[in-house]
């Protein structure tokens, strides 16, 4: 009805001051069918549809051939929610698959690091002495074992890919102090900016 309306409404915007070619009579009644479809359809927006239950007798003064369109129209509306469906759970999958596959980026990343990074380290930093007497406020002595600096480097990266949303971790007695300072003076590490006792690796990943 609203596209009959708005065909009827075109044709009479067209006319224009165009001459008409047509009689009163045929214009008269162009203008009254606008009208009628416009009150038709004023008529139809305040009305509330009421849902009919399929009851036997309904279906049944339904006549069968309204009975077969409105299965045809039920099988449609199946078979898009089913397409539907099957769309869903094929984009489901692909990013499954893809979040699958930037792990195991992720995973072989942090491996390959962690072995150049070992290398290098064997190279040119040497161990701390492991026992080493740490004096503490009451003056008594206790032997702390001391991490090398690939082993701080190990946690630090650990905490920044396990835990992203927190990836401080607690300086330890077991972290020699010179270590600490050189990560933090050469921007390899970061300390947290409320808790001085705590840093983090940089991400330089992202």
């Amino acid at each position: 009805m609203w596209k009959d309306m708005e065909e009827c409404q075109n044709k009479l915007s067209l006319i224009g001051t165009e001459t008409l070619t047509d009689s009163n009579a045929q214009l008269s009644l162009l203008i009254m069918q606008v009208k009628c479809l416009t009150a038709e359809l004023s008529q139809w927006q305040k009305k509330t549809p009421e849902i009919i239950p399929l009851t036997e007798d309904v279906l049944i003064t339904l006549g069968k051939e309204e009975f077969q369109k409105l299965r045809q129209d039920l099988e449609m509306v199946l078979s898009t929610m089913e397409s539907k469906n099957e769309k869903l759970k094929e984009d489901l999958e692909r990013i499954f698959n893809e979040l699958k596959t930037k792990m195991l980026n992720v995973k072989e990343y942090k491996e390959k690091l962690l072995s150049t990074l070992g290398k290098f380290l064997e190279d040119h930093f040497p161990m701390p002495d492991r026992s080493v007497k740490k004096k503490k406020k009451n003056i008594q002595e206790s032997t702390v074992q001391l991490i090398t600096l690939h082993e701080m480097l190990e946690i630090l990266i650990n905490r920044l890919f396990d835990v992203p949303h927190d990836p401080y971790v607690k300086i330890s007695d077991s972290f020699w102090p010179p270590y600490v300072e050189l990560l933090l003076r050469n921007g390899i590490a970061l300390r947290h900016p409320e808790d001085p006792t705590r840093i983090r690796l940089e991400a330089f990943h992202q």
